[in-house]
């Protein structure tokens, strides 16, 4: 049930008209049903695995919180974490694992047949076992205490509006709204039609238009470099629209059911250095890894050695978060690097940037951007090939072919007149510093608006309904 779908739409309708005439309490056990209906309307087996994960929390959390000894805590805590990466290692990683070990085993002329597993990796299982191991580790840590009511605990962790591709919600944000009394008004209805609206443009007229750019030129390594130079640029704005487009959405659905979600993505190509970009670019995901490995491995370490290393290592596992193949390693590891680089450099180019006195800095900034979305490109090169050597080919046909054919106008014509006028408003929403900046605009300014980007999916909106890409992961 896709959010790009009459069907959804019919679904949300009878949704939301419940919604509205019944208590708090039935709200919430009402939303769990339609939950449940949501998330089995892709695989109805795949329901267990959703309550056995629910399951386990919802029973560790409560025995870390009553147990006094501390390393029985630690053992509950290790059931909630082992058992909800047994399941998301079983379904989405043990085939890749297998192959892999094969694969070494055949470089020392070992050659075994391995079993493969035949099952569908389970929609969105990425997001709701990370969302359910943040509440059995926040519990542990002390800053947040269980709930007993399991029906609504069952609801935050299958809450239809951000089940299948985020945002990520932590206990301590989203399970509070849960329990507590929640208020429509007319102004979170607007707002958050605003955003179903503007999450849709993203996903409609944007991503499902650039896919046409992107999917042909991927699909082959004869292309020349300019044609994968701009498949790339393409790619990068398809991927941002495509998961910023299901965030709006999920963030706009909540709102109207006076919800607050997190915000998962900030301008993120609105910066000039990596470190900011993954500040911006999938929040949810990114604070998780942050919060829950990456300092628990620094454990407040002064050494930038040992910095480096977990960086590298908590990237390349975002990376494989992403998906069951080594290319997705790489860009994590390329990120981490990345990273790093710019940690290393960064005084050298205050230096550089001291250099360009008053206005010239703007010319030092061009630069820097100029080479750091190269550097960026790159790496969504690495995410989009599907297989290293096919990532590493065609950055070498971006940096030594440099011939431009009549193709390649046409295709950046059509980058400009997809990505065009999602990039004017995003700017505007920068200048501003408000991703609200259209919703408060006058309304002489935003109903032309609305307007000429209700036409524009009208009229170029892609006419089959196109799965979200994060739905994969």
């Amino acid at each position: 049930m896709l959010f790009n779908s009459f069907q959804f739409l019919f679904f949300f309708i009878v949704v939301f008209s419940l919604y509205l005439c019944l208590n708090h309490k039935h709200q919430n056990r009402m939303l769990l049903v339609a939950s449940y209906i949501f998330y089995g309307s892709w695989d109805w087996r795949f329901l267990s695995l959703l309550i056995i994960s629910t399951l386990l929390d919802y029973f560790c959390g409560l025995k870390i919180e009553n147990e006094v000894c501390p390393r029985k805590r630690k053992r509950y805590l290790t059931l909630s974490v082992c058992g909800n990466l047994a399941i998301l290692g079983f379904f989405k990683y043990f085939n890749f694992f297998i192959g892999s070990m094969t694969g070494l085993l055949g470089l020392f002329d070992i050659h075994v047949n391995p079993f493969h597993l035949n099952v569908l990796l389970p929609i969105g299982i990425s997001f709701y076992t990370f969302q359910t191991m943040s509440y059995s580790l926040d519990i542990y840590r002390g800053r947040l205490k269980p709930t007993r009511k399991f029906l609504d605990f069952a609801l935050y962790v299958s809450f239809f509006p951000q089940l299948v591709a985020g945002p990520i919600e932590r206990a301590k944000s989203l399970l509070p709204q849960i329990l507590g009394e929640r208020h429509v008004t007319l102004e979170k209805i607007y707002h958050g039609t605003c955003l179903i609206f503007w999450g849709l443009f993203q996903k409609i007229y944007v991503a499902d238009n650039l896919a046409k750019i992107v999917d042909p030129t991927y699909a082959s390594t004869e292309h020349s470099g300019a044609a994968y130079w701009l498949a790339s640029y393409a790619f990068m704005i398809q991927l941002y629209c495509d998961f910023a487009g299901y965030s709006n959405i999920a963030k706009g659905l909540g709102k109207m059911m006076g919800f607050d979600i997190m915000t998962n993505f900030y301008l993120p190509y609105f910066t000039c250095n990596v470190r900011d970009f993954w500040k911006r670019w999938h929040i949810s995901l990114t604070s998780w890894v942050r919060d829950y490995l990456y300092y628990p491995l620094l454990k407040s370490s002064n050494s930038n050695f040992k910095k480096g290393l977990t960086v590298i290592l908590t990237m390349s596992l975002i990376g494989l978060w992403h998906g069951p193949a080594w290319h997705f390693v790489a860009f994590g590891f390329y990120s981490g690097i990345g990273l790093i680089g710019y940690h290393i450099t960064k005084p050298y180019f205050a230096v550089i940037r001291s250099k360009f006195p008053g206005r010239s800095v703007l010319i030092y900034r061009l630069i820097i951007g100029f080479l750091y979305f190269q550097g960026l490109m790159f790496g969504f090169m690495l995410f989009r090939a599907q297989e290293t050597t096919r990532a590493l080919k065609m950055a070498s046909k971006v940096l030594f072919d440099f011939s431009w054919r009549p193709l390649h106008s046409e295709m950046l014509l059509a980058l400009l007149l997809f990505a065009g006028p999602m990039l004017l408003i995003e700017m505007w929403q920068h200048l501003k510093k408000d991703l609200d900046v259209l919703i408060k605009a006058n309304i002489w300014i935003k109903i032309p608006i609305y307007i000429i980007l209700f036409f524009l999916m009208l009229i170029f909106g892609v006419s089959d309904e196109k799965a979200f890409i994060y739905f994969q992961f």
